[in-house]
């Protein structure tokens, strides 16, 4: 994994640009048009969004000034705020903290990014574990917003060369385990990774190690994040090839409900 902050940087700068391509202009009807989000619209995930680019920007406000991070307590305003917004306000909106956010972070010197200390959510994270949550969620919701419009839309390649090595944790904390253990050698493809996602009580992605499997998956790894995001349905799954008497895609893909 990458542990240089002006690449995480650059990769959410890209996510910003195209996010805000795909929301240029879009009409009202596009902006209520149901996006890949269960019960969400276009708007609904671009508020989503602006509220958590807020939210971001402070946390990255606060460690500045040296001040405590905000609580629990300080988020639902800024959710019901955002809420109560008109679609297009919304958009608008959305756009424009995303990036105030991303300008703050270009904006920092590499000495204030190497001493960077934020402590977000209960973690005490560095430069490069704020830029990490944030792309993570940028990149994803924003392939929800495109992939509205555009059936054959990809996550931005930048943030996949990424998030593909810290695609391990996001798959522990979605994973659900639905009964069958399993273990699959797992090969990825644009960037290549060799990993091997074990089902047991939890669901595991390591490393490769030599071990007794139940199959061969083979996919890109821009796939794989989005299945670890519950995102690979089968009208948006490219070509994955599973080798296996017993495990099927349909199993896997029943691991990761989304959220």
């Amino acid at each position: 994994m990458s542990t240089e902050p002006r690449t995480w940087i650059t990769a959410l700068r890209t996510s910003q640009d195209h996010l805000a391509t795909v929301a240029d202009g879009l009409d009202a009807g596009g902006l209520r048009r149901p996006s890949y989000c269960d019960e969400w619209t276009v708007a609904d995930v671009l508020s989503h969004l602006g509220s958590q680019a807020e939210i971001f920007q402070a946390f990255l406000d606060t460690t500045l000034a040296g001040e405590e991070p905000p609580g629990q307590d300080a988020f639902p305003p800024i959710w019901d705020r955002w809420n109560a917004k008109e679609p297009e306000v919304q958009a608008a909106d959305s756009i424009a903290a995303n990036e105030r956010f991303v300008e703050a972070v270009e904006a920092l010197s590499d000495e204030r990014l190497a001493e960077l200390r934020p402590q977000i959510f209960g973690m005490d994270l560095d430069a490069v574990g704020l830029l990490r949550m944030r792309l993570g969620e940028h990149a994803v919701h924003s392939w929800d917003v495109a992939v509205a419009f555009d059936d054959t839309a990809t996550l931005e390649s930048s943030a996949v060369e990424l998030l593909v090595d810290s695609v391990a944790p996001v798959a522990a904390r979605s994973g659900a385990p639905q009964g069958k253990a399993f273990g699959l050698e797992t090969r990825l493809t644009g960037p290549e990774r060799h990993l091997a996602l074990v089902v047991g009580d939890a669901v595991t992605v390591d490393p490769w190690e030599d071990r007794d499997v139940d199959g061969v998956l083979t996919l890109p790894a821009e796939a794989f994040i989005r299945l670890a995001y519950g995102r690979l349905d089968p009208d948006h799954t490219p070509d994955v090839t599973l080798e296996s008497a017993t495990v099927g895609i349909d199993d896997v893909r029943a691991l990761f409900p989304g959220f």
